[in-house]
């Protein structure tokens, strides 16, 4: 290969390539900052994001852990459809809904409400199959008590991984069963419940058996 003799020959291929390829490489590196600082933008906003999700959720907490009056109550179902609108795609919106859920269901309450509430509330719950759980039993309970037995058994049945909650679940679904009027199938569910063990009551299940004429070895 043939030396260039001269620095102005050597500068000239520079210029020539620069013809040909400056506009792509100019291109090319403003892509990549674009790219890099796009990305810290993004990850700078979702950090604020959440920041501000946790601020108003911490608010809510405080003011449903103080509420006593009628005006505190609507207080804190304003702030928990605050959290809900403008942080709707974090947990701090389903746990939210758990609180307002719960305060529906105080007193004379309103479970028709609180199952609608906790509704939302599973189908935002992701892939946390802890918290999934918790919010699928308390929607179960809260449709139970609204009458719906329907809807009650789809919600408890449609459980998956239930690990701990297994007997929980088990026992609600006995006790809507007999609600419903069928107390062989609600045999059936306190059996598995006692058998699966876990974090249930064993005493008041036993009692539960008893009334439906199941003893202890059954």
């Amino acid at each position: 290969m043939a030396e260039m003799r001269t620095e102005e020959e050597q500068i000239e291929a520079i210029k020539q390539w620069w013809k040909k390829n400056g506009s792509s490489l100019l291109i090319g590196i403003g892509l990549a900052l674009a790219l890099v600082f796009g990305w810290q933008a993004w990850q700078n906003h979702q950090a604020t994001k959440q920041a501000q999700a946790a601020a108003d959720f911490g608010q809510l907490m405080q003011q449903a852990q103080q509420a006593s009056s009628e005006e505190d109550r609507e207080s804190v179902t304003y702030l928990a459809n605050q959290v809900r609108e403008e942080h709707g795609d974090t947990t701090y919106a389903v746990y939210a809904m758990l609180i307002l859920a719960n305060q529906q269901m105080m007193g004379d309450g309103d479970a028709a409400a609180a199952a609608e509430t906790l509704q939302w509330a599973l189908e935002q719950s992701g892939s946390s199959d802890a918290l999934s759980l918790v919010v699928r039993t308390r929607l179960a309970r809260a449709q139970y008590g609204a009458g719906q037995y329907d809807e009650a058994l789809e919600t408890v049945r449609g459980a998956d991984n239930m690990g701990a909650f297994e007997s929980i679940l088990a026992e609600l679904e006995g006790d809507i069963l007999i609600a419903s009027g069928d107390t062989e199938a609600a045999e059936d569910a306190y059996l598995r419940a006692r058998d699966a063990g876990g974090m249930g009551n064993v005493g008041l299940l036993q009692r539960k058996l008893d009334n439906l004429g199941v003893g202890g070895d059954a």
